[in-house]
């Protein structure tokens, strides 16, 4: 079965005493972060596409309340904790697609001296090692076939880094992709695959209101990237339209 271009069931089977030649279930996934800009049209498409979705928020529900779907499933869960963490994996059966999309914007810092170390660990926590934390506590429920999206950003980049700045923010996305690259390799020995996504500069809360996408343009082109993705295309970065990021 196949939604907008996504399929979201898996075949669990032969199932002859029903007379059907397969069984099939709705597939899950799990999006952090998805009260709000592009975790919530992530939340939104999937939920069209025919996902069945846990979609997880720290202090508010935002968008979430607003949806009326019954395959959605909406989660408190700071991505920095761990107790929370698992008792939202441990209430889903498994994980066919698993997005770190949750985060945290950083531009103030125009120059050195105004760096706030504290602030900048803060930073790192929350965009480079709780995606991590997550995928970790989420490994025992992801099965050959399932994906992982760590949603990144150009700023990662460290070839496009021209004009320095927003320190905290690039170093932490940086982090974030040498993280996904050093777990692809036992990834790909369990059969999952890994997806490295800059989403594009778009008009949300963290973008601002001057940027020229939409998230609704950024997450079509993101749920184009999903359904492409596939074990050997494991470890890519690339942009919502497909093109790659230099590291």
């Amino acid at each position: 079965m196949d939604f907008n271009g996504i399929n979201c069931c898996r075949t669990l089977g032969l199932n002859p005493y029903l007379g059907m030649s397969l069984v099939v279930v709705m597939k899950n996934a799990l999006v952090t972060g998805a009260n709000r800009g592009i975790g919530l049209e992530l939340t939104k498409q999937l939920l069209d596409s025919g996902f069945n979705v846990h979609a997880t928020f720290r202090t508010s529900k935002g968008g979430l309340e607003a949806i009326n779907n019954p395959g959605l499933s909406i989660h408190k869960m700071d991505v920095r904790n761990k107790e929370q963490i698992k008792k939202v994996i441990d209430s889903i059966e498994s994980i066919d697609l698993l997005i770190n999309n949750a985060g945290v914007a950083d531009g103030r810092w125009q120059s050195i001296s105004e760096i706030d170390v504290e602030h900048a660990l803060e930073v790192l926590n929350i965009n480079s090692v709780s995606p991590v934390l997550v995928t970790q506590q989420a490994l025992t429920k992801l099965t050959e076939g399932s994906k992982i999206v760590m949603m990144s950003s150009l700023m990662g980049s460290i070839s496009d880094c021209r004009s320095g700045r927003s320190y905290a923010y690039r170093a932490s996305k940086t982090a974030l992709n040498m993280f996904s690259i050093a777990m692809k390799n036992e990834l790909d020995t369990l059969g999952i695959s890994l997806l490295i996504m800059h989403p594009g500069w778009v008009e949300t809360d963290m973008g601002g209101p001057n940027a020229p996408l939409s998230t609704t343009e950024s997450v079509r082109g993101i749920m184009e990237r999903i359904e492409e993705q596939n074990l050997s295309m494991s470890g890519r970065y690339v942009e919502f339209d497909g093109s790659t990021i230099e590291w």
